[in-house]
């Protein structure tokens, strides 16, 4: 059963990174516009908004992805030290607190979603919403926290398995 959840996480992961390559791919394409259309003294309004939104998107839609990759950066050279059923314990341990904390990140952005959604918050130049962006931040909180649900029970599986 905890295959079959891994994989459909690791899906949803792949799918919230497709999005995040979108986001970067749009911020590219929208400075890059907006520094040629400045050329001719016809800048797009709102740029600078509009990059920080998809940079939230890009940074908060690929913490799955990366976290199923194991691409974030470990500083582990004492746990290397330590005998193989004790590391994974370590590990377990630690997905277990990430998994806490981001889980409880990704509830207050929900909330903070809907205090910004009741009192109708905009940005300055362009007049959007922004309460979209946080539940999009809200969502990649949560998946990530799947995530390290996810290689919790894994790890202490094979490490008390073993």
């Amino acid at each position: 059963m905890i295959y079959r959840i891994e994989q459909w996480v690791a899906k949803a992961a792949d799918v919230f990174n497709w999005v995040a390559a979108a986001a970067v791919a749009g911020m590219m394409v929208l400075t890059c516009t907006d520094i040629i259309l400045r050329l001719f003294r016809h800048p797009i309004p709102g740029t600078y908004e509009m990059v920080g939104f998809l940079g939230a998107v890009f940074a908060a839609f690929s913490l799955g992805y990366t976290s199923v990759n194991r691409g974030h950066i470990a500083v582990d050279f004492l746990v290397q030290k330590f005998p193989r059923r004790v590391q994974s314990l370590v590990d377990g341990i630690n997905a277990l607190i990430c998994a806490v904390f981001f889980g409880f990140l990704a509830r207050q952005c929900l909330t903070y979603a809907g205090d910004l959604k009741a009192h109708g918050e905009v940005s300055m130049t362009l007049q959007m919403p922004v309460y979209p962006f946080v539940y999009g931040i809200a969502a990649g909180c949560f998946l990530l926290a799947l995530v390290l649900a996810v290689q919790f029970v894994k790890t202490m599986a094979v490490s008390l398995g073993q």
